[in-house]
């Protein structure tokens, strides 16, 4: 990562400083006083983890950037709840139909011919994540990740049953009781429901969802949805209830390629070293300088506050998922100690360095002008896009037949889908051949998000065949809209 220290905490080492050789000589023995010692930062151990424990006891914390979180994740998690629930014409607004390979969304229908669409919303997201990213740094996994999300509810739910951090500590330390018990059995059970809850409302965007509501309880629902929603709910179980920052920490990519966005104009989590440096602790509204400290007081809470266990003061490290957390917590001990605030803050490497952050560069400008091009672009698909699809296929048993008249005849199957939310009557006609003559029927009605075929037959009379074959055009139009229309060019073959 360019111009940033990013440190592995969990296997980091230190490099031996350079140290001057010198050549010894023999010489007589003389008593010489002992060098003065210098003065060793020892490391406190990680006091987020009890000695034998592999977990994190996360404090909780109380600011401006806590309630923000909180705020967006709750309206995040809202949206996701209650957007399967809306309707649109009478259906499931939001429906991602795999087994009929059909996404609609509102008053759209995405059918495999439109991928392309899906294509371009997918590279829409990328882009913004790599603007973001570069611009924020990990916003993304503080915020609105659904794995801090949902991990953060987790963790409000074990603090209302079992306590605060060393409430919980000391009940984990303790042997099982009845207290014990039924505290470990509730929360588990709590979060099973909202695990349940969440899989059956994630599932309910593939499916219709008020039918899975009522047939999972009642044990109706189809082998695929309740092995989904079976599923998922273990996921969600294990992922915010047990595995937690192992997600962000070993097992989301994201945390691995953040270094290529990053640069020192990147808004981070950052401790300012200058202004904190020398730490350690002091009695209440004194003046560091006097004691010849840095106004860091070493109290530690920006470690138990962080959902990942990692120690800010150490510099960027790839766990930190930008939540905040430690910025309220050093605010509110700075507050209190009666120094500035922003000890530890959302800032940029140039800002600490005493430079002018720079929003403007070569990185932001390129993710922001490929996200405005595929923007664009999408728009555009939209705009253009025609909910009718029309083919021709040609009957191949029989490339063509003389009928009783005397006249060559092509038989086609005409596929017609309506890739619309609403009925539609389609005209379909053909032309491309003198007094060409249509055996079937020119009117066609389909059901909205409907798909027909259509035999018909082409009769031409040999005169006007003075060639083996020549090529002939179908068109298709909506009788509601002329817009929605179609042509595809297909063969009639003689001889």
């Amino acid at each position: 990562m360019a111009g940033f220290n990013v440190v592995d905490t969990k296997n980091g080492s230190q490099s031996p400083q350079n140290e001057t050789s010198s050549e010894h000589h023999a010489q007589p023995i003389t008593v010489q006083k002992a060098p003065p010692k210098k003065s060793v930062h020892i490391q406190k151990p990680d006091i987020s983890k009890p000695p034998g424990k592999n977990h994190i006891y996360v404090r909780e914390a109380e600011g401006k950037v806590e309630t923000t979180r909180r705020v967006l994740g709750f309206a995040l998690m809202a949206l996701f709840v209650v957007l399967p629930w809306l309707t649109w014409n009478g259906e499931q607004a939001i429906l991602f139909n795999i087994m009929e390979q059909r996404f609609r969304i509102f008053g759209m229908t995405l059918w495999p011919q439109d991928f392309t669409i899906l294509a371009w919303i997918f590279m829409i997201s990328a882009f913004a994540l790599f603007l973001v990213t570069t611009l924020f740094g990990r916003v993304w996994c503080g915020f609105t990740c659904p794995q801090t999300t949902w991990t953060f509810i987790f963790m409000w739910f074990e603090r209302k049953i079992e306590g605060g951090r060393h409430q919980r500590m000391k009940l984990d330390e303790r042997p099982m009781d009845a207290d014990k018990f039924l505290r470990k059995f509730a929360k588990h059970a709590i979060w099973i429901v909202v695990a349940l809850l969440t899989a059956m409302t994630f599932v309910g965007y593939f499916t219709d969802i008020r039918a899975l509501f009522t047939d999972f309880w009642l044990l109706n629902s189809s082998a695929w949805a309740t092995g989904s929603v079976l599923f998922f709910t273990f996921a969600t179980y294990g992922n915010a209830g047990w595995m937690r920052e192992v997600m962000c920490t070993h097992m989301c990519p994201y945390a691995r390629f953040q270094s290529a966005m990053f640069d020192k104009d990147t808004y981070i989590v950052a401790y300012n070293e200058e202004r904190g440096e020398p730490r350690g602790p002091r009695k209440r509204k004194v003046d560091p300088a006097s004691i010849g400290k840095g106004d860091c007081i070493d109290c530690n809470l920006c470690v138990q506050v962080c959902p990942t266990g990692i120690d800010i003061r150490n510099g960027l490290q790839y766990e930190c998922i930008n939540c905040g957390a430690c910025v309220d917590a050093c605010n509110d001990v700075m507050d209190k100690m009666g120094y500035p605030k922003q000890l530890i803050s959302f800032t940029t490497q140039r800002r600490l360095e005493g430079g002018q952050t720079k929003v403007f560069r070569l990185k932001s400008v390129g993710y922001g002008t490929a996200l405005i091009v595929l923007s664009a672009l999408l728009v555009l698909d939209i705009i253009l896009r025609i909910p009718l699809e029309f083919d021709v296929i040609r009957d191949r048993n029989t490339l063509y037949r003389v009928n009783a008249e005397g006249w060559v005849e092509n038989v086609y199957t005409l596929r017609i889908s309506n890739k619309s939310q609403e009925p539609q009557t389609f005209t379909i006609s053909a032309r491309g051949i003198e007094d060409i003559q249509w055996y079937g029927p020119h009117q066609i009605e389909l059901a909205p998000e409907s798909t027909e075929s259509m035999p018909i037959t082409l009769a031409v009379d040999p005169y006007f065949m003075d060639i083996p074959m020549k090529e002939v055009t179908f068109e298709i139009i909506a009788d509601s809209d002329e817009r929605i229309s179609r042509r595809v060019k297909s063969n009639f073959i003689y001889r």
